[in-house]
């Protein structure tokens, strides 16, 4: 009997597709083993203009154009525009895709399991078309829900939340289409830990209040102000990532009670022996901190999909957004001398986590 052949496809133009591809991966390799799986890059099949522009250019405009960001966001959300301007980007996306296109008809997967809205979209076009016969899961990695991600042809969504479903069926989609599974991430983050013990083995002094920031693998945001407002305050867990210049200042301030890491693989350690997270609002970051139960503080939210992201943890009681920099102190400093306010948030994480079901994910294969 041959094996089911799974194909999940990612884009490598932001790190939480690929971490919601590899975390399906695992959870299907770990539980179906009788599947035939891969996982797949759409990107590499894509002709190398286009690649370094996909990736680069989403990069540039998030980090040092986000106003015309947030333009182009909101601009494409209206279905107006999105109406004209849609056929157009389909166009340019299967111009450039002709490989992946190619590879998809001659590979023609039982199921295509997709964590970002292009793939998506070509396999759904391909489907139409007859080219294929796969059944097509999609994976929002956000709690918003962007027009790009709905394609007609795609047989089910996984989202994160109620606040995500609501969005998908405003766009149109059958509520029986939809999957609330939460977002696929590492089963170490639902790992329970002794925090005394991971305390002890981070060398991290007394097990005492303490405040972890980090903003992604760029490590960029107003971190060094945040960590001058706090230091004499409370203990702090910095996460630098791949800003070696953030690092080496920090270093040199050696600052009591202010722990300095560059890039980690032990994120999940470091949110055990944590009672807050300073944090940017990324659908996987969201994910990862509300698996581990942690309170979060959100920063410099990237216009477009991480302020719906932040609509939905308002609309869940959870985390707090200051307008300024410098209400930080207050609000950490508030959070620290009265921890039932900590529960309060917890208690509305634990509720929402109940809807997390990731390891259901291999039962979406059938």
């Amino acid at each position: 009997m041959l094996k089911k052949k799974v194909l999940i496809i990612y884009a490598s133009s932001g790190a939480g597709h690929y971490v919601a591809a590899q975390a399906a991966y695992d959870y299907l390799k770990d539980c179906r083993q009788e599947l035939d799986i891969s996982i797949v890059d759409i990107l590499e099949r894509t002709n190398k203009i286009f690649r370094i522009f996909y990736i680069h250019g989403y990069s540039f405009l998030v980090n040092h154009a986000t106003i015309f960001w947030h333009f182009l966001f909101w601009i494409t959300y209206l279905k107006l525009v999105h109406k004209l301007t849609r056929p157009i980007l389909r166009l340019v996306n299967w111009l450039n895709a002709r490989d992946f296109v190619t590879f998809l008809c001659k590979e023609n997967p039982d199921f295509i399991i997709s964590t970002h809205f292009f793939p998506s979209e070509i396999s759904a076009g391909l489907k139409k078309k007859g080219k294929i016969n796969s059944k097509i899961v999609t994976v929002i990695t956000d709690f918003g829900v962007h027009p790009f991600w709905v394609s007609d042809g795609i047989d089910t969504y996984i989202v994160a939340s109620k606040f995500t479903e609501n969005k998908l069926i405003q766009e149109g989609i059958a509520q029986d289409r939809i999957k609330i599974l939460g977002v696929p991430i590492h089963k170490k983050f639902f790992k329970s830990e002794n925090r005394d013990i991971v305390y002890k083995r981070l060398g991290l002094g007394e097990n005492e209040f303490t405040v972890l920031i980090v903003t992604g693998s760029f490590g960029i945001g107003p971190i060094e102000k945040i960590v001058d407002l706090l230091y004499k305050d409370t203990k702090l867990v910095v996460v630098c990532a791949r800003n070696k210049k953030l690092y080496t200042r920090l270093e040199r301030k050696n600052y009591d009670n202010v722990y300095v890491y560059g890039f980690v693989n032990n994120i999940d350690e470091l949110m055990t022996v944590s009672d807050i997270i300073i944090t940017k609002p990324g659908g996987i970051s969201i994910a990862e901190v509300l698996a581990k139960g942690l309170v979060p503080i959100f920063i410099s939210p990237i216009p477009g999909q991480e302020t719906e992201n932040l609509k939905a943890m308002q609309n869940y009681g959870i985390g707090i957004y200051p307008r300024r920099i410098k209400d930080i102190k207050d609000i950490v400093l508030d959070y620290k001398t009265h921890p039932q306010k900590l529960d309060i948030v917890k208690e509305n994480i634990k509720k929402l986590k109940e809807t997390f079901l990731p390891e259901d994910l291999c039962n979406v294969i059938c």
